[in-house]
This record gives C-alpha cells, sequence and structure tokens, in this order.
C-alpha cells in the first residue's frame, strides 16, 4: 500500500515597504479622503444647529489627547487614536443622534472633522513606538 504524498505549507513573511513613487501616488487619494471626512464633520455639526465659531474652537480638542505621552508612548498612542480614529467619532455621533443628545453629536461631529483635518494634513493614527510613527509613516524631519 503506498501513502499518500504529503505536502508541507510554507509561508514566506515579506514585509511591504512602498517605495516613493507608490507613496507620492496614493497621498493626494489619501488627502482627498481627508477632505471629504473634515466636510462631513462640518456637515454633520452645522446640520445640529450650531454656529460655525464654536467649530473653530472646539476643532483642536481633540489634540488635548496628547498628554497621554507623558506616560510614555504606548498610552500617548492608545489615548491619542481613540480621540483620532475615525470609528470613535461616528460612534459618538451616532449615539448622540439615537439618544437625541445635540452635545454628544456635536462631540462625536467634532471628533469625525477632526480625524479628517489630521488626514489632509498627512497625520495618521500612532505607533506605540514614538509619535512621529504613524500607520501614514514617518512624520516631522528626516535625520
Amino acid at each position: 500500500m503506498t501513502q499518500p504524498p504529503t505536502t508541507t505549507a510554507q509561508t514566506q513573511t515579506t514585509t511591504l515597504h512602498p517605495d516613493a513613487d507608490d507613496l507620492a501616488w496614493i497621498r493626494p487619494w489619501l488627502r482627498a479622503e481627508g477632505l471629504a471626512t473634515f466636510a462631513a464633520g462640518l456637515a454633520g455639526f452645522l446640520f445640529l444647529g450650531l454656529p460655525w465659531w464654536a467649530f473653530l474652537l472646539l476643532l483642536i480638542v481633540p489634540d488635548v489627547s496628547m498628554v497621554g505621552y507623558l506616560r510614555g508612548p504606548r498610552i500617548g498612542a492608545v489615548l491619542y487614536n481613540v480621540a483620532h480614529d475615525l470609528a470613535t467619532g461616528v460612534a459618538i455621533a451616532g449615539a448622540g443622534l439615537a439618544i437625541g443628545s445635540v452635545p454628544v453629536a456635536a462631540a462625536g461631529a467634532i471628533l469625525v472633522a477632526h480625524s479628517g483635518m489630521d488626514r489632509m494634513a498627512g497625520y495618521g493614527l500612532k505607533l506605540p513606538s514614538s509619535f512621529q510613527d504613524t500607520h501614514l509613516g514617518r512624520i516631522g524631519r528626516s535625520h
């Protein structure tokens, strides 16, 4: 009796490092997506009947989350990402609309708009290694 041949699966791990041309090609798409996200957050805020000047004042509030970096890069990245993730803003806005709370919905709209503004500027969610390391690449000056 012959035994069937056995096959061994080999997996090869490769790390994707896009070259400069790939990054240059995709960057305008990411910035356009950020603009659309910002516009959606602004429209949601104004739809709630709130004044545009309040939007401008509240737009920078999510950056208070950077205070987490005082406790280290990992805690800083977690706090920053919670405040800058699109899903957080959408969830808070949705919850505010569901319960009929304009302030909660407005907070969500601000988070959505701020997330879009950061993506337009090329800032991404933070990695736990350093504030400069983001899911969109390293920010700041190259050394």
